[in-house]
């Protein structure tokens, strides 16, 4: 059975790429958070330990991603 990954978008996100706006698309795969970007393709991934890592340091944050 595929289990199926749930994706959200973020809304007023800009694609740091393409510069896409309301185009970034978040989800899990494999206990890694990806974004990508459904416009340009564009893609960043960052493992649980650092997205946690991130938490730690602003409690209101859910991710954080820095674009290259």
């Amino acid at each position: 059975m595929t289990r199926k990954i749930k994706r959200r978008f973020v809304a007023g996100a800009t694609c740091p790429k393409c510069k896409a706006f309301d185009t970034i698309m978040l989800y899990f795969e494999n206990n890694v958070e990806k974004l990508e970007c459904v416009s340009c393709g564009y893609h960043q991934s960052q493992t649980d330990t650092q997205v946690q890592n991130a938490q730690r340091s602003n409690e209101n944050v859910i991710g954080v991603f820095k674009p290259e």
